[in-house]
């Protein structure tokens, strides 16, 4: 059995950098072997050549680097619109796939990622790394421990996602329907929409609204107000933008045995004793306080992306069950789809969304957007891993 699987990386952008800085230069993923990457920028290439070690194959084919047989595993992050693309050829190829987020920009490409890879019968995964945030694991371990018991209510506001007007005009694909096929739902926000649904489960339907443009000059949407209903009568409220700054990130989930709040690198939980349903129906108090037990937990900041990673290759070599596998990608896109079609219909969306709908407006935006221009600008570059870290 092999020790190591053999990866080949699609993509030297940020992200892509620090994925192979993680294997390569770090040795952060010991399961790992990075033996390839593949890029049409020869800027990009030139970085590998001059940052990776001299056994690292460098391509200006994506394609040309699966076929090499050099590699057994693949990790796409490219511009969204690709993840499925690229995906879909290395099934086709029996080559293992692990994409960035989102798993691509409208559910039925995630659909049928899931049917080829099972098909295939390869691994696939998705770069969800913040489902190895100590916090939210708790929260995740609390809820579907049923130590809330039913939930009643989330609660989300993540608006420290802040961007200038600089940080779309540094590339033709930021800001616009045809180069992300969204905004701040499918660049910054995905992950937060994954913890939603990872830890509350999915809703029944959305109602939502996503504001155009709001707070910067481009033609997707910044500011976003999600409300979401579930089967038994809960509730959720998801608000997130690039436009605010100071942001918060506070997530607040109650049920009937208490409640946990998310916020400033700590968990707190408040536990009952009791059921509020009990106390609501037998108390004969009627302005009854409850006297829960108060629970605190601190954040141990973690490298989520080469834990993912190095997950993602054990799941490979022995069989590790997977933190985020791909099948897992379409309901956090499903939430940002209904999202999108709530506001584009004007009405509430019942899950799961109709895709032909979806498919038929999202093209419509594309086809009445202006061809990008070439986009010069250049912002200043930061460590990756620092940038999508959780910040409180």
């Amino acid at each position: 059995m092999a020790e190591k699987i053999r990866l080949g990386i699609i993509g030297m952008g940020n992200m892509g950098k620090d994925h192979s800085k993680n294997v390569a230069s770090h040795g952060k993923c010991p399961s790992v072997e990075l033996t390839a990457v593949a890029d049409i920028d020869p800027k990009a290439l030139q970085w590998a050549k001059e940052n990776l070690p001299d056994s690292v194959a460098l391509f200006d084919d994506a394609e040309k680097m699966m076929d090499s047989g050099l590699i057994d595993t693949c990790l796409v992050a490219i511009p969204h619109y690709y993840h499925p693309y690229y995906a879909l050829r290395g099934f086709e190829k029996g080559i293992n796939v692990l994409i960035e987020k989102p798993a691509g920009v409208y559910t039925r490409q995630v659909r049928e990622m899931n049917e080829a890879a099972a098909k295939a019968n390869v691994k696939f995964g998705i770069m969800f790394n913040q489902r190895t945030d100590p916090l939210y694991s708790k929260a995740h371990e609390i809820v579907h421990s049923g130590q809330l018991g039913n939930l009643k209510r989330m609660v989300w506001i993540i608006t420290n996602w802040y961007r200038t007007q600089a940080y779309y005009d540094s590339g033709s694909w930021r800001g616009s329907w045809n180069g992300e096929g969204g905004g701040v739902l499918l660049n910054q926000a995905p992950h937060n929409l994954d913890l939603w649904q990872w830890i509350c489960g999915m809703p029944k339907r959305i109602n939502a609204t996503c504001a155009i443009g709001k707070y910067h000059n481009i033609g997707v949407e910044d500011d976003v107000t999600i409300f979401g209903e579930y089967e038994n009568g809960a509730t959720a409220t998801f608000i997130t933008t690039t436009g605010e700054t100071p942001g918060t990130n506070r997530l607040e989930i109650s049920g009937e045995l208490g409640k946990i709040v998310v916020e400033n690198g700590k968990l707190k939980w408040w536990k009952l004793d009791r059921n509020e349903r009990d106390i609501c129906a037998n108390e004969k108090n009627g302005f009854y306080s409850s006297k829960p037990e108060y629970i605190e937990f601190e954040e141990n900041v973690v490298p989520g992306h080469p834990i993912i990673l190095e997950n993602f290759a054990k799941a490979i070599l022995n069989g590790e069950k997977m933190i985020a596998p791909g099948e897992d990608g379409i309901n956090s896109l499903t939430l940002s789809n209904a999202a999108y079609l709530s506001t584009w219909t004007g009405k509430a969306i019942d899950l799961p969304v109709d895709e032909a709908e979806f498919e038929k407006y999202l093209k419509e935006l594309c086809d009445k957007e202006e061809p990008a221009k070439k986009k010069s600008f250049e912002v200043s570059e930061e460590n990756c891993a620092e940038r999508w870290r959780i910040r409180w």
